[in-house]
């Protein structure tokens, strides 16, 4: 495997890790304020983390 190959593999892998809390997490914070203007904050937040994981 080539070596642009392993990074692109890794910042996919990272793509699908960070859903994980964008399903999980957004349920639990829609459930707890009732909300989707929190939800889409949330949302939002995450996936500007998201980039900077992969921007790296």
């Amino acid at each position: 495997m080539s070596m642009s190959m392993s990074v692109i593999s890794r910042k996919l892998g990272t793509l699908v890790l960070m859903g994980v809390p964008a399903i999980i997490g957004g349920g639990i914070v829609y459930f707890a304020l009732g909300n989707y203007t929190a939800l889409i904050v949330y949302e939002v937040l995450l996936g500007f983390a998201a980039l900077g994981f992969i921007s790296r």
